[in-house]
């Protein structure tokens, strides 16, 4: 379905955020749900607090606690320590996990969430659901935003994304990727098997620090590729977080990806639609560049900072783009050590869908994909 309206999206920003949910939700006809994750991450409770503070009992809690392996034991800790604070913060909860990997250590992240959320009940009533992406791994965050928001705009409630987002703190969650390349669960693309065209496909992947392993094995299995365009952060509130990356990579844009300097996507590092619009542009120019030569693909690989991921998310489902990740196997963070370059976080607000949006929206909608709720396993 086109969401040409996502051009003009509604979003706020760090204390308008604030602002926004005092005046918004303040109105005591709204009831809404937050689903979020109730991990080891220092920010998984932010969100969670800034909505309790204005709904009070008008909250209700979706938690996700995402089990891989055996993590180390202060993870351990952490997450049981947030999961308890979440708890507390919004009492009427419920606390949820999803084992990553299968019985055969096969990555079933997407079948588990897509599973929990296609079968979870929405109170009656509820007239706002947010996403709190936050801390959601990819292989889980896309699948449950994708399902959710079909939910939202079949039952005509808002749907919002939120995100408590502090690079510096990325830079030092470190992670072990797995060994399956793949596309995220209800993010395969659009199915060209039976186009008569040679496919040209573009690879976007979005450089992350210490990311280098995953995306490596990612763009191998995506075999040949016509163009790679790596995306890095700019701006960003270390103005020389691209100049280190690019040095990060550079064996790697150079001598592997053979990328040239004019095709590195510059991407804000605060604002999601600035990633989304810039997709959807590149997008949009690729396909009238090669129309009737070659069938267009354009391949996502937003495997860094959430706030950029939501924006490829959007781009992902407006366009119906392929989005390919490696899963995680183990992360290696020390919640109980002090940042050295500590900052406060940067806080993200979108409304991907509502009553504000109707105005917006064509007289005569398109013909709406196959749901993907179907797919989920029953």
């Amino acid at each position: 379905m086109a969401r040409p309206y996502w051009q003009r999206c509604i979003a706020h920003f760090d204390d308008e955020v604030a602002t926004f949910i005092k005046d918004y939700f303040s109105d005591q006809q709204r009831r809404c749900l937050v689903v979020a994750a109730a991990g080891f991450d220092p920010r998984s409770r932010q969100i969670a607090t800034l909505l309790a503070a204005t709904l009070g009992n008008r909250l209700h809690g979706l938690f996700i606690r995402e089990e891989r392996g055996t993590p180390d034991t202060n993870l351990v800790a952490a997450a049981e320590r947030n999961a308890n604070a979440l708890q507390a913060t919004v009492p009427s909860s419920e606390i949820r996990s999803v084992e990553i990997f299968g019985s055969d250590n096969a990555p079933v992240a997407g079948t588990r969430i897509a599973s929990l959320i296609a079968g979870y009940h929405i109170s009656d009533g509820t007239t706002d659901v947010i996403l709190d992406m936050t801390a959601l791994s990819i292989g889980i965050g896309f699948p449950a935003a994708r399902l959710l928001l079909e939910y939202c705009e079949k039952a005509g409630i808002a749907f919002h994304i939120m995100i408590a987002s502090n690079p510096e703190l990325d830079d030092e969650i470190a992670s072990e990727p797995g060994d399956r390349p793949m596309a995220v669960r209800g993010f395969a693309g659009a199915d060209q098997t039976g186009s008569t065209l040679d496919v040209a496909r573009i690879w976007i992947p979005q450089l992350a620090k210490g990311r280098s392993a995953a995306l490596n094995d990612i763009g191998r299995s995506l075999g040949e590729t016509y163009k790679i365009c790596p995306v890095v952060p700019f701006p960003a509130r270390d103005p020389r977080r691209a100049d280190a990356l690019i040095a990060e990579y550079g064996p790697q844009l150079v001598d592997e990806w053979q990328v040239d300097p004019r095709d590195l996507v510059y991407i804000s590092e605060h604002d999601p639609l600035d990633c989304y619009r810039t997709l959807s542009t590149l997008k949009a120019r690729y396909d009238e560049t090669v129309d009737q030569i070659f069938a267009p693909s354009i391949v996502l690989s937003p495997i860094g900072s959430r706030v950029m991921a939501a924006g490829a998310l959007m781009a992902a489902i407006e366009h119906d783009l392929p989005v390919h990740y490696i899963e995680t196997i183990r992360y290696d963070f020390d919640p109980n050590k002090p940042l050295i370059a500590a900052q406060p976080d940067l806080v993200v607000h979108l409304l991907l869908s509502g009553q504000a949006y109707q105005e917006a929206e064509p007289m005569e909608q398109a013909a709406t994909e196959p749901s993907f709720a179907g797919q989920v396993a029953p």
